[in-house]
């Protein structure tokens, strides 16, 4: 006899999000055509040093992501600590991790190998943002902005607005 208890396909982005990109909407977008649920896990990641505190990202976050529409419903929540526990508890079938370039494979494949040996029932599903943002970076953001580059084309409204505040520029 088959199982017929539906299960929802739910998923999770975690990040950073220092600050968020167009490349992450164009991810978030993506993973919405293949999950029902998408949680988006703002990371505090105490082992770096983000220009935006904790409760900045994820206000730029859930902002920029109001003045979107996907086809799955989206959340923005913020968590620390292992992402195998978050998976579990949320009751995931797959973690989403962003590729740009090769580069980013290596450390990505590691991540996504000790996931799998913590949460053995969740699968890590590698997505590559739309061309035009394959390029883009939080860092690059951040350094366009410090020097006083337009980023306005990179980021959300909200965003650009924030990092001109940081930096104080009159764009």
């Amino acid at each position: 006899m088959a199982d017929t208890k539906r299960h929802i396909r739910r998923a999770i982005y975690p990040g950073t999000f220092d600050p968020v990109t167009n490349g992450h909407l164009s991810l978030i977008e993506r993973a919405c055509n293949l999950f029902e649920e998408l949680t988006v896990a703002v990371s505090r990641n105490t082992g770096k040093h983000p220009l935006f505190t904790f409760e900045e990202r994820i206000d730029l976050m859930e902002s920029s992501l109001a003045l979107q529409s996907y086809s799955c419903r989206v959340k923005v929540i913020s968590f620390e600590g292992l992402l195998a526990d978050l998976v579990r508890e949320l009751k995931a079938t797959a973690i989403v991790r962003g590729l740009r370039a090769v580069s980013d494979f290596e450390y990505e494949f590691q991540m996504a190998l000790m996931n799998r040996k913590l949460a053995k029932e969740v699968e890590t599903v590698f997505l590559m943002p739309s061309l035009s943002w394959v390029y883009l970076s939080s860092s690059i953001v951040k350094d366009v902005a410090a020097n006083r580059g337009d980023v306005g084309g990179l980021v959300p409204g909200a965003v650009k607005k924030a990092l001109d505040k940081k930096f104080k520029t009159d764009k």
